[in-house]
C-alpha cells in the first residue's frame, strides 16, 4: 500500500510561510507568531529566497519541511561550498511514512547539481541522522568562571574597545580567522544574520532585553587581533563567541572580562570543543562541558574527494562507500597521487584490489576525512575495514586537525 498516496511534495511558496512557523511550532514546541515575531519571520522569509525549502502537502496543508541553505565551510584551507539543514519537521501523524527520507534525498540531489559536496546540520537526535548519512565532526565547550577565577595578564601591549557587533573590525578578524582555521563557517550574509539570530533565541527564552554587545582587542599597531560577543545581567558574565588570532589578542580579551570583576560574579561561555579554555586559566578547575555539536555528511563522494588536500605527494588508495540515502556515492572509489596531482575515479565492481581496498560507510568516511576520528581509532572500533597497511596510509595522507565550528543554523 503506498503510504503517501494523495500527498505532494514541492516547493513551499512565500504565502505559505505561516504553515511552516506553525509547524515548526508544533514539532519543537516553540510560541513564533508571523504578527509578534515579525524579526525572525522576516529573516527566514528572506532565507526562503536564497536557499530550497521543500515540502509534503497533503491538499493545501504542509505537513513536512526542509530547508537548506548555501553556505561556505574551510576544510583543511580548501574552501567548500557547503549546503546547511535546517528548519526540518513533520507532523506526528505523518510520520514513519518515508516522507523526510525523500525530503533529504531531493535537497541533496539540489545541492549537488549546485556544487555543494558537503552539508552541515545541527542534529536534534543523532541517531536520527546518522541513520541519514550525517556523522558528528565537532564539539562545543560550555564553561563557567568564577570571578576569583578570573586571569590577569600584565604584560599585554594593545588595547580594548567596545565596537558595534558587525563593525569591520569584527568582520575583518573573523574573516582572518577563518581563512585559518578547519572546519569553520567562511560567513556571508545569511551566515552573520543566523549568528545574531541565536542570541534572539536565546534573549526570548530568558525573557530578557539586554543587547548583544562586542568589544574588540587592537595589538600595539592599532591592528584587530580579536573579539567577542558578549551580554552582561544578572550580575554575571556571558561569552557568546571569542575569537582571537594570536596568545597576545586572547590574553587581552580575558582581562577584558577580568575588568568587569567588580560587576559579576560569573563568566558563563562557549566555544569550539577544541578550544582549551580550562588548560589556559591560571586556575584550570573550572566547570566545563564537552559536547557533541554539529554533523556532516558528504553529498558527492568523487567531487569532493578531487578537490580534498591530501597530505602526502604520492599514493595510491581504493575506498569503498556505502550510502543508503544518496545512492550515487555507492561504489569503488581509486584516489591516485602522483606529485600531489590528484585523480579520482569510480570503478566498476570486480576491479578492486583487496591489497589496498578500505570499506566504509559514508558516515565513517566523512568524520575521517574531516579529521574528528582518525583512522586507525575508527579501525579499532570496527567502522572501517581493511589491511592495517592500508589504513596506516590513510593515517598518513589525511591532514591533522579537529573541525572547529562555531556557528548556529
Amino acid at each position: 500500500m503506498n503510504q503517501r498516496k494523495g500527498l505532494v511534495m514541492r516547493e513551499i511558496r512565500m504565502d505559505e510561510m505561516a504553515q511552516s512557523i506553525e509547524l515548526l511550532n508544533y514539532v519543537f514546541q516553540m510560541s513564533l507568531s508571523i504578527k509578534k515575531d515579525r524579526k525572525y519571520v522576516s529573516e527566514k522569509s528572506r532565507q526562503f529566497h536564497v536557499g530550497h525549502a521543500l515540502g509534503w502537502f497533503d491538499g493545501d496543508q504542509l505537513v513536512s519541511q526542509i530547508l537548506s541553505l548555501p553556505f561556505q565551510v574551510n576544510v583543511f584551507g580548501e574552501c567548500y561550498e557547503m549546503g546547511g539543514i535546517t528548519a526540518i519537521g513533520t507532523y506526528p501523524e505523518y510520520s514513519k511514512k518515508g516522507l523526510m527520507d525523500q525530503l533529504i534525498k531531493k535537497t541533496l540531489i539540489i545541492m549537488r547539481q549546485e556544487g555543494r559536496y558537503i552539508s552541515y546540520l545541527f542534529p536534534f537526535s543523532i541517531p536520527y541522522y546518522r541513520k541519514k548519512g550525517w556523522e558528528i565532526i565537532c564539539d562545543i565547550v560550555e564553561f563557567q568562571v568564577k570571578d576569583t577565577q578570573f586571569p590577569h595578564y600584565a604584560e599585554v601591549s594593545g588595547k580594548m574597545r567596545r565596537v558595534e557587533t558587525l563593525s569591520e573590525e569584527v568582520i575583518s578578524v573573523y574573516e582572518r580567522y577563518a581563512s585559518r582555521t578547519h572546519g569553520v563557517m567562511i560567513r556571508n550574509s545569511i551566515a552573520w544574520n543566523e549568528k545574531f539570530h541565536e542570541d534572539y533565541w536565546e534573549e526570548k527564552f530568558v525573557d530578557t532585553n539586554v543587547q548583544l554587545q562586542a568589544a574588540v582587542y587592537y595589538d600595539e599597531n592599532d591592528i584587530p587581533q580579536g573579539y567577542l560577543f558578549y551580554r552582561i545581567m544578572e550580575e554575571n558574565f556571558y561569552i557568546d563567541e571569542i575569537v582571537y588570532l594570536q596568545e597576545e589578542a586572547r590574553k587581552g580579551l580575558w582581562n577584558f572580562v577580568s575588568a568587569h570583576k567588580s560587576m559579576v560574579y560569573n563568566a558563563y561561555g562557549k566555544t569550539a570543543g577544541n578550544e582549551p579554555v580550562a588548560f589556559l586559566l591560571e586556575d584550570s578547575e573550572i566547570i566545563q562541558k564537552v559536547s557533541p555539536y554539529f554533523m556532516a555528511r558528504i553529498v558527492d563522494v568523487e567531487k569532493f574527494l578531487e578537490r580534498f588536500p591530501f597530505d602526502e605527494p604520492n599514493f595510491h588508495i581504493q575506498l569503498k562507500i556505502t550510502d543508503r540515502l544518496a545512492e550515487w556515492n555507492n561504489g569503488i572509489y581509486e584516489i591516485t597521487s602522483n606529485d600531489w596531482k590528484v585523480k579520482v575515479k569510480k570503478i566498476d565492481e570486480g576491479n578492486e584490489k583487496s591489497d589496498i581496498l578500505v570499506m566504509m560507510s559514508i558516515q565513517t568516511l566523512t568524520t575521517m576525512i574531516l579529521g574528528y576520528k582518525r583512522p586507525k581509532y575508527l579501525e579499532k572500533i570496527e567502522r572501517l575495514k581493511g589491511k592495517s597497511e592500508i589504513i596506516t596510509v590513510l593515517e598518513d595522507i589525511i591532514p591533522v586537525g579537529i573541525p572547529t565550528f562555531i556557528d548556529y543554523f
